[in-house]
C-alpha cells in the first residue's frame, strides 16, 4: 500500500461484536482495502446480533422500516434487498409483518440480528479478500495502555495481550436504569429482555407493572398480550410520555436545517443557539406552508395531555396531510448529530433537562399497529397507563404499590418488569474496568454528560482538549459528546466516518493529504 506508517500502526482492534461492530466492519470493506489487519473481540455468545437483536419473542420489533435500516452507508436498500432474498426463500413460511394501517414493514428484532450475522460473514469475506487478516477473539478486553508510536496495547482474557495502531470501541448500550431502586427485590424483573424468557417467569394471572414508557415498555405489554396474559398491566412512568405514532411517510427534502449547513458552522468554529435553530425550522417548514407554532404547541402539549387521549388522536392523524411532525422527525435524527456539538452548555443541559423525554418519544415512534393493539388493551380494561409515578414501594407479603401524583395515590402489582431505558452514555458492566483503565493511562477523559469525550467529525477520543490519533468511540458510549448516537442510521453515520478516518490516517497520506481527507 506503500504506507509510511511503522509496522503494525495500521492494525484494527474493535472491542465489542454487536450492530455497531457490523456497521463499522462494513464500512471498512467499503472503503477498499483494509489498511491494516482487524481483530474483533466479543465474548458474548450472541456474536454481531448484540443484546437488543438477540433471538426472542416476534411482538420484539425494530420500529424503524427496512430503508431505515441498512447497515450500508448511503445504500438504504441493502436490509430490504437482503429480506427480499430472505422471502424468496422461505415464500410464505412466516408472516411479512406489515403493518396493516400504512402497508410499512416492522420486522422482529431477531430478523434483523440474522441480517446483521450475515453482514457480518460479508464483511469480514470482503476484508480477507483483500490480503487481510481478520480474527474474531471470544473474549473480554479489560484494560488498555499506551504503547509506542501512538499504538494501543489491550489487555484480554487472562492476561493476553494485542496491540493495535488503531482502537474502536464498540461497547454497547448500560444496562437499564433503576430510578426507583428495586434492584434486589422479590417480583422485580430487573432488566426485561431477552422477552422469551422474562415472561416465562411471569403468572398469568398476576398484575404486571412494567415501569417505563418508551419502546421497551411497549414490548412487553404487546409480548404479554401475545402470550395470552389475563392479569392486569399497568404502563407506569415518570412522565407518561409514550413514543408518537409513526405517520405514513411524506417525502421531505431539507432545505434550511441541514447537516451541510451545521457542518460548514463547526469548520468555522462558529456556534448556534436553540433560538437560531427554531427560526431555521420555521424557514423549513415555510418552504412547505406548514405552520411550525401548531406543532411546537403539540410537543409542549406531550407532557401535559392525557397519554390515552394523545396516543387515540395520533393514531387517528397516521394518514394526515400536513408533514411538520413528520419533517421534525426526520430532522432530529438526521441532523442532530451536527447541530448538538455546536450549541451552548448551558442549552445543552436545558435541553437535556427539560425536553429529553420529547426527543425520545419524537426520534423513537412506535408502528401504527402497535398503538391500535395497545388501545385495544386499553378499551378492554387489560392496560392502564400510569402517568407521574413519584414513587414504587414493595408490600409486606409480595406485590407492590406504585405511588402517583402530589397525593401519593396507589396503584397495585404483583411483579415489576424494568423497561426503564439505559441513561445516555452508560456503560455495560463488563466495560467499567476497561474505560477507567484507559481514563488512568490518559487516553479517554469522561464526558460529564456520560460516556467519553469525542471529537464530533471523526469520533476520535478526546483528552486534555487533543483528539488521540488511533482510539473511537462507536455508539452509546458517545452520547455525552454526541448526544445523537441511539438508533442505526446514527451508527452508521459515525461508523462511516470513522472508516474514512482510519483510512485517511493510515493509508500513507501526508499529514496535510490527512487534514484535507478528514474535513471534506
Amino acid at each position: 500500500m506503500g504506507s509510511s506508517h511503522p509496522a503494525g500502526h495500521a492494525d484494527i482492534g474493535i472491542i465489542g461484536g454487536g450492530a455497531s461492530a457490523v456497521c463499522l466492519l462494513d464500512a471498512l470493506a467499503e472503503a477498499g482495502p483494509a489498511p491494516g489487519d482487524v481483530t474483533v473481540f466479543e465474548p458474548d455468545p450472541h456474536l454481531w446480533r448484540g443484546r437488543p437483536y438477540q433471538p426472542d419473542l416476534d411482538t420484539v420489533r425494530v420500529n424503524i422500516p427496512p430503508e431505515g435500516m441498512s447497515v450500508r452507508f448511503g445504500d438504504r436498500e441493502h436490509f430490504p434487498r437482503w429480506l427480499a432474498a430472505r422471502d424468496a426463500v422461505l415464500g410464505m413460511a412466516e408472516p411479512d409483518f406489515v403493518d396493516p394501517l400504512n402497508n410499512l414493514r416492522f420486522v422482529p428484532r431477531a430478523t434483523y440480528g440474522a441480517y446483521l450475522e450475515q453482514s457480518a460473514r460479508d464483511a469480514v469475506a470482503r476484508l480477507r479478500a483483500t490480503g487481510r487478516r481478520v480474527d474474531v477473539v471470544r473474549a473480554q478486553v479489560t484494560s488498555a495502555e499506551p504503547a509506542a508510536d501512538g499504538r494501543v496495547t489491550l489487555y484480554y482474557g487472562d492476561g493476553e495481550r494485542h496491540t493495535v495502531g488503531q482502537a474502536v470501541l464498540c461497547v454497547g448500550r448500560g444496562r437499564p436504569g433503576d430510578p426507583y431502586r428495586l434492584a434486589g427485590q422479590e417480583g422485580f424483573v430487573a432488566d426485561a429482555y431477552p422477552l422469551a424468557r422474562t415472561l416465562q417467569e411471569l403468572d398469568p394471572d398476576d398484575d404486571i407493572g412494567v415501569i417505563g414508557a418508551g419502546l421497551t415498555g411497549v414490548d412487553v405489554v404487546l409480548s404479554l398480550l401475545a402470550r395470552g396474559h389475563r392479569g392486569k398491566v399497568l404502563l407506569a412512568s415518570r412522565s407518561g410520555v409514550l413514543p408518537l405514532v409513526r405517520q405514513t411517510p411524506r417525502p421531505h427534502t431539507l432545505r434550511h436545517f441541514t447537516a451541510e449547513r451545521f457542518q460548514a458552522a463547526a469548520r468555522r468554529r462558529e456556534t448556534v443557539t436553540l433560538a437560531q435553530l427554531t427560526d431555521l425550522m420555521r424557514a423549513e417548514f415555510a418552504e412547505v406552508g406548514e405552520d411550525l407554532s401548531a406543532v411546537a404547541r403539540e410537543i409542549t402539549a406531550l407532557n401535559e395531555e392525557d397519554p390515552v387521549r394523545r396516543l387515540r388522536r395520533h393514531l387517528a392523524e397516521v394518514d394526515a396531510s400536513g408533514i411538520g411532525l413528520r419533517i421534525l422527525q426526520h430532522a432530529v435524527p438526521a441532523t442532530g448529530p451536527d447541530v448538538w456539538p455546536l450549541l451552548p452548555r448551558h442549552e445543552k443541559n436545558a435541553v437535556l433537562r427539560t425536553h429529553y423525554r420529547v426527543l425520545m418519544s419524537l426520534c423513537c415512534p412506535m408502528p401504527a399497529a402497535t398503538a391500535t393493539a395497545l388501545l385495544g388493551m386499553v378499551d378492554s380494561g387489560r392496560l392502564e397507563i400510569v402517568p407521574d409515578v413519584r414513587g414504587i414501594r414493595a408490600r409486606p407479603g409480595g406485590g407492590f404499590v406504585l405511588h402517583t401524583g402530589e397525593d401519593g395515590a396507589g396503584h397495585h402489582a404483583d411483579r415489576l418488569v424494568n423497561a426503564v431505558s439505559p441513561a445516555p452514555g452508560g456503560l455495560p458492566a463488563r466495560a467499567h474496568g476497561l474505560i477507567t483503565s484507559m481514563t488512568t493511562a490518559g487516553l479517554a477523559e469522561p464526558h460529564p454528560r456520560g460516556g467519553v469525550r469525542v471529537e464530533r467529525a471523526t469520533s476520535r477520543l478526546v483528552t486534555a482538549g487533543s483528539p488521540h490519533p488511533g482510539l473511537y468511540a462507536l455508539g452509546d458510549l458517545a452520547a455525552g459528546s454526541l448526544f445523537f448516537t441511539f438508533g442505526l442510521p446514527s451508527i452508521v453515520d459515525r461508523a462511516y466516518d470513522i472508516a474514512r478516518t482510519i483510512h485517511a490516517r493510515t493509508g500513507g497520506a501526508s499529514p496535510a493529504e490527512d487534514d484535507a481527507l478528514l474535513n471534506a
